[in-house]
């Protein structure tokens, strides 16, 4: 049974009463909205699904976000940039809120604000990603069964982010050249010798490479599945020509470092438009002339053969010449 009264700061409580359980209360501006909010609440009971919204209702998206920070973030394979996709959502006015009275229509708002700052689509889809994360675990793990995702429901900006850009012998040459770094440019080489991705580069340690059975085992990747790579005779030169590093890394790199170092190279090599994935389908592409599907997938290390064929970009000349 609900009770609306009015109190003495001209605002209107409604409140709930649960059989032997403590009531449930909420104060609001009118008595329209006092009344609404009782009838929800009395038909949740009566179905035999209402849900406690006082936590919820307590706590902050910036409490949440604090404790994804703290709980899982270090559990990410880049850490670094999850953290910084979550931080670009905590410094919002968002934040302040409880977790109960963010709405869809706050988190659109959110995105076209971020579209109209100039944020590329992928990143604006990362951090409602990260967003999108942070409701589901409140509700599922953290107590707030009676929340919803107000993530799910806003469209996403579209991301065109399919690659075809073939990369040469000569432009690899000219990147290496153009760093002045031994160990950047071994790790460039390794890159298109192995398909590995940026951060499986700078994460891999001696301890997981064989030089005699030629592989490299990678315990840690994107998608949380660990897989050994074969090494070519040009990988293995190549790692035979690194020095041994006391912490055992192989590169002492970090991929934040790579990328803006690969950046600066290409402009002094005068090359436009190249991105250091571009060495993820460049390799992709060669060992697709060398392994079946199912192996190169197992080498690339995707689940799906869509993404495999996504980073396949053989040159028409060369299928020309299968042909005969």
């Amino acid at each position: 049974m609900a009770t609306i009264t009015q109190r003495e700061s001209g605002r209107w409580q409604a409140k709930v009463r649960r059989g032997d359980a403590p009531p449930i209360s909420r104060t609001f501006r009118t008595q329209v909205d006092a009344e609404a909010w009782a009838r929800k609440q009395e038909s949740e009971i009566e179905r035999g699904v209402w849900r406690d919204a006082g936590e919820a209702e307590s706590t902050t998206l910036a409490e949440c976000l604090d404790r994804y920070i703290e709980e899982w973030v270090p559990r990410k394979s880049d850490p670094a940039r999850e953290r910084s996709h979550v931080n670009a959502v905590r410094i919002l006015p968002l934040a302040r809120r409880s977790m109960a009275r963010v709405r869809s229509a706050d988190v659109a708002l959110v995105r076209d604000a971020w579209t109209t700052d100039g944020h590329a689509p992928a990143t604006i889809v990362r951090r409602l990603a990260v967003l999108s994360r942070v409701f589901n675990l409140a509700r599922r793990e953290w107590g707030m069964e009676s929340l919803v995702n107000p993530v799910e429901s806003v469209s996403k900006p579209h991301v065109a982010n399919t690659r075809s850009r073939r990369v040469t012998h000569d432009e690899i040459e000219a990147i290496c050249a153009a760093t002045g770094s031994h160990e950047l440019g071994s790790l460039i080489r390794l890159a298109v010798e192995t398909a590995m991705r940026r951060g499986e580069l700078c994460n891999l340690r001696w301890e997981h490479v064989d030089l005699r059975a030629c592989t490299a085992h990678l315990p840690h990747t994107k998608n949380g599945a660990a897989r050994t790579v074969p090494l070519s005779t040009r990988a293995i030169g190549t790692l035979r020509g690194l020095p041994r590093r006391i912490d055992g890394r192989v590169f002492g790199l970090k991929p934040d470092s790579v990328t803006q170092a690969f950046d600066r190279a290409c402009q002094r090599a005068g090359l436009v438009g190249m991105h250091f994935h571009d060495l993820r389908h460049e390799a992709t592409s060669r060992l697709a002339d060398l392994l079946q599907a199912h192996e190169l997938a197992k080498v690339t290390g995707h689940r799906d053969m869509r993404m495999v064929l996504r980073y396949y970009h053989p040159r028409a000349s060369d299928l020309a010449k299968k042909l005969g």
